[in-house]
């Protein structure tokens, strides 16, 4: 069973990245986070999905806003099932995100 960091990025911006993937056979319970490292507000976004990209449907945030240096998006306690992508996007390049949590065997 993994725990603790399960993935982070730091992706250029306007780009959909894929920061974690529930392995098969796994089911787990999520966090995750995002920092603004730049000075100017950013958007962000946040998708849990099977897909490669996200539907309408997928989205659990939405163009949150980031305010300057130092803002962070928090999403604790995700139910995260076996297949599915933690999918993350923001306007801005200086956006840090990180999942953590635990996984466990799918009964």
């Amino acid at each position: 069973m993994a725990s603790g960091d399960l993935g982070r990025a730091a992706p250029a911006a306007n780009t959909l990245t894929t920061v974690y993937t529930m392995p098969a056979g796994k089911v787990g319970t999520l966090n995750v986070l995002a920092v603004n490292r730049a000075n100017a507000a950013v958007s962000a976004r946040v998708a849990i999905t099977h897909a490669a990209v996200p539907a309408d449907e997928d989205w659990i945030e939405y163009d949150a806003l980031l305010s300057g240096k130092g803002a962070i998006l928090e999403r604790f306690g995700l139910i995260v099932g076996a297949g599915e992508n933690i999918i993350v996007w923001s306007d801005g390049a200086a956006v840090s995100w990180r999942v953590n949590g635990f996984e466990g065997a799918q009964v």
